[in-house]
């Protein structure tokens, strides 16, 4: 592809390819905006995954039309979720589809037993989240949500917890 000695070749092709890939990669995302690697749908996550495994495929390619597939497949990628995003602003049935809604798994100190048994989640799981929160007291976690993303928010302290926080979360 670059120069007749197949191991160099594979060597500067790799590092060329890979460079001119992330170069694709963050102009797209200056493009299209930070939503691009976030975690916020189910969608997001796996085409964030899917962008690394793309360019990773760019960066092995031995032809350019292999390596122009993978740029292609990236743009792809990244149209679709621009216009799931859209789409999601406009349609609730898309919302739906896309996205988990987030779950109250515990409350005022105390665990919601079926809530973390419906979302396959163990009580442990939960405490090592509530020490990494530096949660001292059962009685003062406010909540504990179990967010569209997995990641498990802990609100707690002594202060009365604003509702609206919970807004649109499943058990609240």
């Amino acid at each position: 592809m670059f120069l007749e000695q197949p191991t160099l070749d594979a060597l500067v092709r790799g590092g060329i390819l890979a460079v001119l890939a992330l170069v694709w990669m963050v102009a797209l995302i200056r493009i299209n905006g930070l939503q691009t690697l976030s975690k916020m749908t189910n969608f997001d996550f796996v085409t964030t995954v899917a962008f690394g495994s793309l360019i990773a495929g760019a960066a092995q390619a031995s032809e350019w039309t292999g390596f122009l597939q993978a740029l292609a497949a990236i743009l792809g990628l990244l149209l679709a979720q621009a216009f799931l995003t859209f789409m999601r602003k406009r349609a609730e049935v898309v919302t739906d589809t896309l996205e988990n809604q987030p779950c109250l798994i515990m409350r005022n100190g105390e665990f919601d037993h079926e809530a973390l048994k419906a979302k396959d989640v163990r009580q442990d799981d939960v405490i090592a989240k509530l020490r990494e929160a530096n949660v001292l007291q059962l009685s003062q976690v406010r909540a504990a949500v179990l967010e569209a993303t997995g990641d498990v928010s802990v609100l707690h302290g002594t202060a009365e917890l604003d509702e609206i926080l919970l807004r649109d979360v499943r058990g609240a």
